[in-house]
């Protein structure tokens, strides 16, 4: 079989050169992707984002029904602290591949594209190509809900190509998210005629680390099976660029909460609720689908450790699999490490990315084979 290192490495370089941060528009690299899958058939799902942003999903299949699919996303976190080129797609003499989203996860899109692409006709294979993976999960669950392509390829499992350092991971955390808005009246500080938001938001927070600090304590309100064992809560303030010689007109809050599937969120929803309402905080929420999470002994996840040769994992993280696991079982499995994504200098060895060719295919034959 032919090396695959230079297809992948062309492809993964230019899916990096491609501006596909979530705030614009991701047409260009779902057109270079698209331009890589003669013989699939092909949909593509066309939506706005709540920005009005042109996006598009890419579903393609080839062969019949059934199989496996994988799935990764097209868009990355924005170029935070980057000092260096963040579209340079630069592979440097040690093999890396430098970029935004060279690890998370255009590196290992490429990957599947290319080992998709190099399986037998006769093995049925699905690709599921996201966006807004890193903000709403809008393009999975725009696939989950709306894909004909999708429903008629049956896929029996995905395989979600998230970076892993090859290691499975059966389950993670899904998040709701909380926008919580205090409203104030805006006027010149000094007047006595304006009224702060943030006066109002700072007894809302006071409860909010009470909230947090519950989670990191209750052993009723964590996962063992986690690391850590404590769900997320993290907290981003926002004064809308308010001068500090104004009234706040506005101040919100936004919290991420993250849990994994054994962990009720009820309590933390009616918490955060409940405080809102104490001080007259308007709340709404943005949920993603239910936390995904397969058992060790499930079939594709004793598949994914036997030819991986690693133990199934869990991870504290989320994917797009907490909405695409509405259409079949996932697991994550892909080539370079999370711990070097969303940072400055992200990059993944290409050595990686080619050494997930052959595990892909093999998992592919091995679903098709029943």
């Amino acid at each position: 079989m032919a090396d695959p290192t230079p297809a992948l490495a062309a492809l993964a370089r230019d899916l990096v050169a491609i501006d596909s941060r979530s705030f614009v528009s991701n047409l260009p690299v779902a057109e270079r992707l698209a331009g890589e899958l003669d013989g699939f058939e092909v949909e593509a799902l066309d939506y706005a984002d709540p920005a009005g942003v042109a996006k598009r999903v890419l579903v393609a299949h080839r062969g019949g029904p059934g199989g496996i699919a994988f799935s990764g996303h097209m868009d990355t976190v924005p170029d935070t602290g980057w000092e260096e080129d963040p579209f340079s797609g630069r592979i440097d003499a040690a093999g890396l591949l430098h970029g935004l989203g060279s690890a998370d996860m255009k590196g290992p899109v490429a990957a599947a594209v290319i080992a998709a692409r190099g399986l037998p006709a006769t093995v049925p294979v699905t690709l599921l190509l996201t966006t807004d993976e890193e903000t709403t999960k809008q393009g999975a669950r725009l696939i989950a809900s709306g894909s004909a392509l999708a429903r008629r390829a049956a896929p029996r499992a995905i395989v979600v190509v998230e970076p892993t350092r090859l290691i499975p991971v059966r389950g993670h955390r899904a998040s709701i998210g909380f926008t919580c808005v205090a409203t104030g009246v805006q006027a010149h500080s000094s007047t006595g005629l304006g009224r702060n938001a943030n006066w109002a938001l700072i007894p809302f927070l006071a409860e909010m680390k009470t909230v947090f600090e519950r989670l990191r304590t209750d052993p009723a309100l964590q996962d063992p099976d986690y690391d850590p064992p404590f769900s997320d809560f993290n907290l981003v303030l926002d004064n809308h660029g308010a001068a500090v010689n104004v009234t706040v007109p506005r101040a919100t809050a936004r919290i991420k909460f993250r849990c994994s599937a054994k962990v009720d969120p009820a309590p933390i929803v009616a918490a955060v609720h409940a405080a809102a309402a104490r001080a007259g905080i308007a709340v709404t929420e943005a949920r993603e689908g239910r936390p995904p999470e397969l058992p060790a002994d499930h079939p594709l996840i004793r598949l994914a450790a036997e030819l991986t040769g690693t133990a199934p994992q869990t991870a504290p993280y989320g994917t797009d699999a907490s909405e695409l696991s509405a259409l079949a079982p996932c697991v994550v499995l892909g080539p370079g490490d999370i711990g070097l994504a969303h940072r400055p200098g992200e990059n993944v060895p290409l050595a990686a990315l080619a050494a997930a060719v052959p595990l892909f295919r093999l998992l592919a034959e091995r679903m098709a084979a029943g």
